[in-house]
């Protein structure tokens, strides 16, 4: 809950250049993976119609009143943007109504050029737990996409040019901002300190944004097409937003034909020839009577609860440590957590798929992996890094 007094209202949007720099990226991947997908590889669609519709009615940003979550299993390194082949070229070049989402930190933003393909391309550095002590729930970048799901202006100010670290210009740096902004005009977070990235949410252009999510953490390519554990971060972009997202759980198959995890050389290219398939479910979120917004109403009232106890409110996205590690809060995060790995796997069984062993689901079942991040596991499964 955001309380006190409100920062200045940031400007409408991004700089010209950058939102022509962020339209020629997106457009250029989402035409050239849809081509891919559905000349040298074929790609179905089910559900997209319904789906599509709700695009639209989220064209117009001022018109959203709340944000939109999809949330998939994780088969292929090139899921995003394979996935998004199966939208038709006019869904391709609008970055307003575009997906954002979330990258290795350590993989994907390691200098200048890839950080700028990427932050034009609409994605978010995170760090991963087991290769950064940065890495976690409750890292910058989760509260960055907490606040793309809500409505800016936000107390706690953004970065400008005049307050933030200085900004290394090296090409090693991942180091990235608008350059075309004006000095009061550059809202910027960093993520452990010392780097630099964009702050979309300050901008009322990126108000309810749409956010795709795997849960899973990492890719997971299982002979019987089972789904890994969901981590929790998946819970703080429904329970913390101003308003209950909307939520549409995913199904996909095929990708992994494309790049598999025990694919020889070349490795980078991509094969084709390859059947695939995205299933779009059902809206499970939004102002409808869910299991989701009871959640979030158990959440607000342990919110309200700790702002007392603390004499202050909390910034949009910005935790006391009782919500962060409370026995409470967890149980939420947990319960949350479950419930959307529910809705994802009843498009599995939608699909035909016949049901998973339910212990597939619990984090302790794949504690048995040791400390083996990658490759073929025991279970037949190939495990890769996203």
């Amino acid at each position: 809950m955001d309380t006190g007094t409100s920062p200045p209202p940031p400007p409408q949007q991004p700089s010209l250049p950058w939102r022509i720099g962020s339209a020629l990226v997106m457009g250029f991947v989402g035409i050239n993976t849809r081509m891919f997908m559905n000349v040298a590889n074929s790609t179905e669609g089910h559900g997209l119609e319904r789906f599509l519709h709700m695009l639209d009615r989220r064209k117009d940003p001022a018109r959203r009143r709340r944000g939109l979550i999809t949330v998939s299993n994780h088969i292929c390194v090139m899921d995003d943007p394979f996935i998004w082949g199966v939208l038709p070229f006019s869904y391709q070049i609008d970055p307003k109504n575009q997906r954002w989402a979330l990258a290795a930190h350590d993989i994907c933003f390691t200098n200048k050029i890839f950080s700028s393909l990427l932050s034009l391309g609409q994605t978010l550095p995170t760090h991963r737990i087991g290769h950064s002590p940065l890495g976690g729930l409750f890292q910058p970048t989760m509260t960055e996409a907490v606040r793309l799901m809500s409505h800016p202006p936000f107390t706690t100010p953004y970065s400008s040019a005049k307050s933030a670290p200085p900004v290394d210009r090296s090409l090693s740096s991942p180091d990235v901002t608008d350059p075309f902004s004006s000095p009061n005009h550059t809202y910027t977070y960093s993520t452990n300190g010392i780097d630099t990235f964009p702050a979309p949410s300050a901008y009322d252009t990126r108000q309810y944004s749409w956010i795709h999510v795997f849960p899973e953490g990492r890719v997971h390519q299982h002979p019987q097409k089972m789904m890994r554990y969901f981590k929790w971060g998946i819970a703080r972009l429904i329970l913390e937003p101003d308003e209950c997202p909307d939520i549409v759980p995913m199904w996909i198959e095929g990708n992994d034909q494309i790049m598999h995890e025990s694919r020889q050389w070349p490795r980078f290219i991509p094969r084709v020839n390859k059947r695939c398939g995205v299933w779009f479910g059902d809206n499970v979120g939004g102002d409808r009577s869910t299991v989701f917004n009871d959640l979030r109403r158990k959440w607000r009232e342990l919110v309200e609860e700790d702002e007392k106890k603390e004499g202050r409110g909390f910034a949009m996205g910005v935790l006391s440590d009782g919500l962060k590690y409370g026995k409470e809060a967890v149980a939420l995060r947990e319960e949350c957590t479950r419930q959307i790995r529910g809705a994802v796997l009843a498009v599995r069984r939608k699909r035909g798929l016949p049901d998973e062993d339910p212990k597939v689901g619990l984090v302790e079942t794949w504690r048995q992996e040791g400390d083996k991040e990658e490759g073929k596991m025991e279970d037949g499964s190939w495990v890769g890094r996203t």
